[in-house]
């Protein structure tokens, strides 16, 4: 090390520094083992060295940023204000810095359990179905981990746990699923509450209001039992326990006899609740391959004697050639990871095993006696210093003034990562014991005298917030302030980032959107600073900052403390803090604020201030407002009138300011300081006002049901069998592309991507490239001109730029290197010259232009076939007229696109593992780049970590630009994007304009309808055509408009290509569907729901491409359903007495239809699949099938269908990737047909083997297992091999094909559904929550309902999220501005429906569906009715748009952020802050549809 350091250009301003600090390496613990890392890479975050470790990538990287929680784990560690009490600190390892590791003891999610002895969490969440594509699942599982730890005291032996604790203190506010919706997690995060943790329940003021129990309708749902329950099964003592996952040896007895069965058998489950005999033999309805002969009852009898899992395998086949009657013998027994719950009264029954905390990781005794030693390492770039006292820190600081100090580097990291910030010497402040002291007073004389609460400048924010609370309740109203600062923290980021980022680290960063610092500049709050050279000094944080990110601290100085006022006695004081964000939990500030005020015994005002974020480069505050009402009556409306009308000139915002949203800024500053002006009034008893105007939009705590009850439940299709791999997810154990090994010899690709979005390339350097450790490069010379083309569809876009780039992140090459960070160091370096050119980016401008790709799709209906419209609409009584405009959205799964490329040696073969959904087309177009037949080219993918459709065509240029490399080079090539390059690179959904014309009888029926509808396709064409026919035939929703002319339009722009994404164009179509509707509803004065269901189809109705309507048309009957079951019309009734008496809340609710086409619409060519059955001698079967699995159950559902065809258990079935080497030409696992084609092909196989083995059953009974069954087959010489196949029949619509008689159908059949949503609107803010969902969908006969239910909620949510809270933007560069969980948000756990219910459509026949099963598609159609809570939140700003006298039609464009919101109200607020553009201004953002 000391040579490297010599090198380093600071080496001789620190040498003296340098010199005492003795060590080099890092000591801990990690996951219970003794860890010393000499000298590591300065670079490495703690998530980079835990995922150097062999069989430690459980912990994943998501977005780098410490926005996703994908990386989290556990830092367990001495409390010291806590008697040396060992606490659990989520973190986020992608920000953490490494020598932050120095004597704790990291906990990951291997070190929990695994498969065979999982942690009672990991298998809570998989058993009840919270994990789905399982990417984010070790980092929620790692999350929740530390909240049961900590509630457990172990002294005492007791917990403090119970649902508020789970899940409204935010300690889940840091974690996102993309695909779950969110609701089973908490479900099974609540199993732990209450007696089913084995403690005794602490008693006290945190348990008091707190329910702790599941509610009653969940218990009813989800009835679940813990395997021993007794009191008076004594609690396992350690006895020195090592803490090892599934127990220690010295436990093991006593553990046993905990989790024995009935049987006797260690380690399995049971219930108190229902009976198994530990394989999951159940009783259950007959097959339905049973016949209805008494020999097919006798069938159907044995069958049901066949376990749904616990299947054996027979020993090796030369051991027993004869004697089949019983000499198989038994190599081996397989059960599934976890079982379906078992079913009483039709309900499902789960069954847990015990969480017994004893046997838990304890904290290592060595490292409570690990001296504390300064620490340094590093190399000739980085180095890395420890301080352990104040002395050594200020002594660097003198020695080097620039040095950068980090804490929890929550944003110093993403400084490096994002910005490649150097910071040549990093200093790691978290161990300075002085700067993490929070005096709590704790005699009443000392609460009493208290005038400042001084808090320590590295004391992490969690614990701040703790303080706060507490103090705050102890000194009640004159510490209004620690109330206010609780407030912020709580919101502040994430949990992980709470629990190590600091206040001082908050002030010294001078964020402009900081959530603190205006609550410290109201309270006049002082921040004490030290150095070598000025010794201790104080600093009033009112002249602190003093520009954007800058401050009055010395350089050489570090802040030690910061002191908050506490107002005296009986003091007339009230300060209260604001912020307002795009999302409620873990989210940056729009505007953010605080406001003082203290008032004289006359009320008149003696002191003030009013502080903002979020409305100049830094904290300021309103210095003319706070003269001007000095000394004012506070009650006296005109000191309130007065002081808005002093801030509208105060900040008086350019309609262009940077980060946007002028007027929604203004108006909020106006808005939070009227409801502060309202809430003095109420807290100093100066006057009565509408409590619904001083209180925020606050959720509580979710609960909801799914109608569990499957009367088609056969022996294994019907089951809620959880996903075969959830417990693998949970445990860390799921394999995605980049935990795959590393292979020998392999290098590391990043992209080299342009910086501009339409320009000449005039050259490129790759020189400095290698100057940072590149190896090699490839670009457009590495391949021929011919192969440097790809596309889904139209074959328009080069892998790599040629003479322009076309978009911002188009790859123009690839540098690599030997490790990943080298790589992307060397991307970086690269030089690009390039010469601008044009850009368009929105819909309007592309007309403007006229740059479309060529399309020239129309749908034609009635008078529009002979070009008559025009007579239909004089037909008309009404004719509505308008345009409805939809942004995009981000795919945001929490897998990145990510490939590993390893080449043979021989004949150019290649094995491609790719994160696709698209292995043909994987396989072709790295055939075509390598120059090979596809027969050499094996694209598989294991699993993927979400994909929503991102996945299906743009996946396939990072495999193909890694294959060119490792042809070039003869070496294996991996490269995963991070997530700015995925969200640059990769597009998202299409937004979309809708142009539309609607004509009407009086009385509210549709009479005619004409389009015209675009897409902004961005710089290819990837799908967009495709996208455009589905958004089109999705136009009309549920409803028969006899004359209609649709045209579709594909706009080319200089944007990322834009492609598929769940629903593919349908819930843009009826989003515009709907705002026609209302539109339609609202001009004739009827009621919503009354135009709805008075323009249902009818069976035999036509749609706009002419498909009849058949008797699979259940629309009519799920809306009646729904009304009833959510009581539609008592809480319409409900709502509109809400609004009548509350004037600055308003509640809106809406029931919204869907009718989705499932199949490939308009490429018949995809609607076939195929799958390989293959039967081993020892009765186990290996399937493989077309589809892939992304986390929607796709192989679990075909398992499900294979063991039910087969009649074997359902562990017997082994499904190890999906591969083009198994499988050839499959179709992309995409339009929700994954169970409808590949389903049908692995019945296909099945029915195929059964033929084959039907002797064999008629010899050794219906019953006998399959492995004397397979012997007896094989020793006749039967195959035991079947490739299935299936295409899909009577579909083949032909685009202009307006001829009734010969049109073949679109679409095999519909997916039908209703959604009920109620919400809640802040009018002051635009903050909303969602009261209520119920949804109610037609699946069919379900294959799985719990993967099911997962889908709807799931979709739900993704749906709710593009509606309401998705925001793309880009700056007026052509960049992405929203690429990263810190600009782009997704729902959290937080944002979903307060109750959330879900059933399926019962007591219809589906005999005529011809799917599998009979079942339905389900992946997209339940997405759109996420636009309930959109239409709902409009209904809402109506109401209050009436209270203030605007009559006219209110066109909301989606999505229906705060921002749109809180703008479309009207009231005078709003008036006040309206900012217009001065001539030739534009917004500093744009969104471009």
């Amino acid at each position: 090390m000391a040579s490297d350091l010599e090198n380093h250009a600071a080496f001789s301003a620190l040498a003296h520094v340098i010199h005492s600090f003795e060590e080099d390496t890092l000591h801990f613990y990690l996951n219970g083992s003794r860890v010393d890392i000499a000298n590591p890479n300065p670079n490495w975050t703690l998530l980079d060295f835990i995922r150097s470790q062999h069989g430690l990538k459980g912990t994943k990287l998501g977005c780098g940023e410490g926005g996703c929680g994908a990386c989290t784990v556990v830092l367990q560690t001495v409390d010291a204000r806590q008697n040396g009490r060992i606490k659990h600190l989520s973190v986020n390892a992608c920000l953490f810095p490494l020598v932050g590791v120095i004597g704790k003891h990291v906990i990951t999610v291997e070190g929990l359990g695994n498969v065979e002895h999982p942690h009672p969490l990991q298998e809570r969440i998989a058993k009840l179905h919270g994990s789905q594509c399982g990417f984010c699942t070790p980092g929620i599982v790692m999350s929740l981990y530390a909240v049961i730890r900590n509630a457990y005291d172990p002294v005492m032996g007791v917990f403090s746990l119970s649902d508020h604790e789970v899940e409204m203190n935010g300690h889940l506010d840091g974690n996102l699923c993309r695909c779950t919706g969110y609701k089973p997690i908490l479900q099974a995060a609540r199993t732990f509450i209450t007696e089913d943790l084995k403690g005794r329940l602490a008693a006290g003021p945190l348990m008091k209001d707190a329910k702790i129990s599941i509610d009653e309708q969940e218990l009813r749902s989800f009835p679940y039992s813990s395997e021993s329950r007794s009191d008076e099964i004594p609690i396992v003592k350690s006895n020195g326990s090592c803490g090892r996952p599934g127990g220690c040896c010295r436990d093991r007895q006593k553990l046993e006899t905990l989790t024995t069965t009935n049987n006797g058998s260690p380690g399995t489950e049971s219930s108190l609740e229902t009976s198994c005999d530990g394989r999951g033999l159940f009783s259950s309805t007959p097959s339905s391959r049973g016949s209805t002969t008494s020999d097919g009852e006798n069938i159907a009898t044995e069958e049901s004697k066949i376990p749904i899992a616990g299947a054996t395998y027979a020993r090796p086949v030369k051991s027993r050639e004869s004697n089949l009657a019983g000499a198989e013998g038994i190599k081996a027994q397989t059960s599934l990871d976890a079982l379906p719950p078992e079913h009483g009264d039709g309900v499902p029954q789960f069954s847990f095993s015990p969480y017994v905390p004893q046997t838990e990781l304890v904290f290592p005794p060595r490292l409570r006696k690990l001296p504390k030693s300064a620490v340094c390492y590093g190399d000739s770039k980085k180095i890395w210093l420890r301080p352990i006292n104040l002395q050594q820190l200020l002594d660097i600081k003198q020695a080097f003034p620039s040095a950068k100090l980090v804490g929890g580097a929550s944003e110093v990291q993403v400084e490096v990562r994002f910005k490649n910030a150097p910071f040549a010497v990093s200093v790691y402040v978290s161990d300075v014991q002085e700067l993490q002291t929070i005096h709590l007073p704790e005699k009443e004389e000392e609460l009493q005298s208290m005038t400042d609460f001084v808090i320590g400048a590295n004391a992490p924010l969690t614990e701040v917030e703790s303080a706060c609370k507490v103090l705050y309740a102890k000194l009640g109203p004159r510490a209004s302030v620690l109330e206010a600062a609780r407030k912020q923290l709580r919101y502040f980021a994430g949990r992980q980032i709470r629990n190590v980022a600091s206040l001082a680290g908050n002030v010294a960063t001078a964020s402009p959107i900081s959530d603190m610092n205006p609550v410290l500049m109201a309270a006049g709050a002082t921040v004490t600073a030290q150095s070598k050279q000025a010794g201790v000094f104080r600093l009033p944080i009112s002249t602190f900052f003093v520009a954007y990110r800058t401050t009055s601290l010395p350089e050489d100085a570090v802040i030690t403390s910061i002191s908050i006022p506490i107002p005296s006695s009986g003091a007339r004081e009230v300060l209260k803090a604001y912020k307002q964000a795009k999302r409620k939990d873990d989210d940056i500030a729009i505007v953010t604020a605080a406001f003082r005020v203290r008032l004289d015994s006359r009320g008149f005002v003696e002191d003030t201030c009013l502080a903002y974020g979020g409305m100049a480069p830094m904290t300021v505050c309103a210095k003319e407002t706070m003269r001007a009402i000095c000394g004012k009556q506070w009650q006296d409306s005109r000191t309130l009138d007065e002081a808005l009308r002093s801030l509208q000139k105060e900040f008086d915002l350019r309609f262009g300011v940077p980060g946007g949203m002028a007027t929604y800024r203004k108006t909020l500053s106006l808005s939070l300081f009227f409801r502060f002006w309202h809430e003095v009034v109420v807290d100093l008893k100066l006057g009565h006002v509408d409590t619904n105007l001083i209180t925020e939009i606050h959720r509580s705590i979710s609960s909801g049901t799914r109608d569990n009850f499957n009367p088609h439940e056969q022996r294994v299709v019907g089951k809620q069998i959880p996903h075969l791999s959830a417990l693998k997810q949970n445990t860390g154990e799921a394999e995605y592309v980049d935990d795959i090994p590393h292979q020998e010899r392999e290098l590391y690709g990043a992209l080299v991507m342009s910086k501009k979005a339409h320009a000449k390339i005039l050259g490129v350097d790759w020189r400095p490239a290698f100057d940072a450790g590149a190896v090699g490069y490839v670009d457009k010379h590495s391949i021929p001109k011919a192969a440097n083309v790809w596309g889904s569809i139209v074959k328009d876009e080069p892998f790599f730029a040629e003479e322009e780039v076309l978009c911002h992140g188009q790859p123009i090459g690839m540098v690599y290197a030997e490790t990943s960070l080298k790589a992307q160091a060397a991307a970086r370096a690269v030089h690009v010259d390039y010469d601008d050119l044009p850009v368009i980016l929105t819909i309007d401008e592309a007309i403007e232009a006229k740059s479309f790709f060529k399309h020239g799709k129309e749908l034609k209906k009635g008078s529009a076939l002979n070009d008559s419209m025009d007579e239909a609409f004089k037909c008309c009584d009404r004719i509505f007229e308008g345009t409805t405009r939809i942004g995009g959205q981000e795919h945001f799964y929490l897998e990145t696109n990510a490939a590993l490329v390893i080449p043979s040696k021989e004949d150019g073969s290649m094995e491609v593992w790719s994160s696709t959904q698209n292995t043909m087309e994987t396989q072709e177009f790295v055939a075509q780049v390598t120059g090979v037949p596809s027969n050499r080219i094996n694209a598989r993918v294991k699993r993927m970590g979400g994909a929503f459709g991102g996945k299906e065509s743009r996946s396939v240029q990072i495999a193909c630009i890694l294959a060119i490399a490792a042809k070039k080079e003869r070496r294996p090539m991996r490269c995963m994007l991070n997530r700015d390059e995925d969200m640059m690179t990769t597009g998202q959904r299409h937004p979309v304009q809708v142009r539309w014309k609607v004509g009407t009888t009086s009385d509210g029926r549709l009479i005619a309808l004409d389009a015209d509808v675009y897409n902004n396709a961005g710089y290819s064409q990837d799908m967009s055509g495709a996208v455009m026919d589905r958004c089109c035939t999705h136009l009309e929703n549920c409803y028969e408009i006899p004359h209609v002319h649709i045209r579709g339009h594909v706009c080319k722009t200089n944007t990322h290509s834009n492609t598929a994404f769940r629903g593919f164009g349908g819930p843009q179509g009826m989003f515009a569907a709907e705002s026609y509707m209302t539109a339609v509803a609202e001009g004739l004065n009827i009621p919503i729901d009354e135009l709805r269901t008075k323009n249902l189809y009818k069976e035999g109705d036509l749609t706009p491409f002419l498909q009849k309507i058949d008797e699979d048309w259940h629309i009519p009957m799920l809306i009646e359903q729904t009304r009833k079951e959510s009581a539609y019309n008592e809480r319409l009734a409900n709502v509109e007495d809400f609004n009548a008496q509350n004037k600055w809340k308003k509640r809106g609710i809406a029931m919204i239809p869907t009718k989705f086409g499932l199949s490939f619409a308009t490429a018949v060519h995809l609607n076939q699949a195929g799958a390989s059955v293959k039967i081993y001698a020892d009765g186990s079967i290996l399937l493989h099938h077309g589809g892939t699995e992304m986390g929607q159950g796709l192989h679990t559902k075909m398992v499900q269908v294979a063991a039910q065809e087969l009649g074997v258990p359902a562990d017997a079935i082994y499904v190890q990737d999906t591969t083009s080497y198994q499988v050839a030409n499959a179709s992309p696992t995409a339009a929700s047909s994954g169970s409808d084609l590949n389903g049908m092909a692995v019945k296909n196989a099945c029915d195929q083997l059964n033929e084959r083995l039907k002797p064999y059953r008629e010899k050794y009974g219906y019953s006998a297992p399959m492995k004397t069954i397979a012997h007896g087959a094989y020793l006749d010489r039967v195959n035991l091999t079947a490739n299935g196949y299936w295409k899909m029949p009577k579909i083949g619509y032909q685009w202009g094909n307006y001829d009734v008689k010969t049109v073949k159908p679109m679409y095999y059949y519909f997916t039908q559904g209703v959604a009920v949503s109620e919400v809640e609107l802040d009018l002051l803010t635009g903050d909303h929550t969602v009261l209520r969902t119920d949804i109610k969908m037609d699946v069919g006969r379900s294959i799985n309902p719990a993967i099911d239910y997962g889908q709807i909620e799931g979709a739900f949510v993704q749906g709710q999220g593009l509606y309401t809270m998705e925001e793309t933007l880009w700056d007026r560069n052509g960049l992405l501005a929203t690429r990263g969980p810190g600009t782009y948000k997704i729902p959290g756990f937080s944002d979903i429906p307060q109750e959330f219910n879900v059933s399926f459509l019962q007591g219809v026949p589906w005999n005529h569906l011809r799917s599998i099963q009979s079942s339905k598609g389900i992946g997209e159609p339940p997405l759109f009715l996420g636009a309930s809570v959109f239409f709902a939140l409009r209904s809402a700003l109506v109401s209050a748009r009436k209270d203030n006298n605007l009559q006219e039609y209110l066109a909301l464009d989606s999505p229906a952020t705060a921002e749109r919101l809180r703008l479309a109200v009207g009231d005078n607020l709003l008036k006040l802050g309206t900012v217009m553009p001065e001539k030739g201004e534009k917004n500093f953002f744009i969104a471009v549809a």
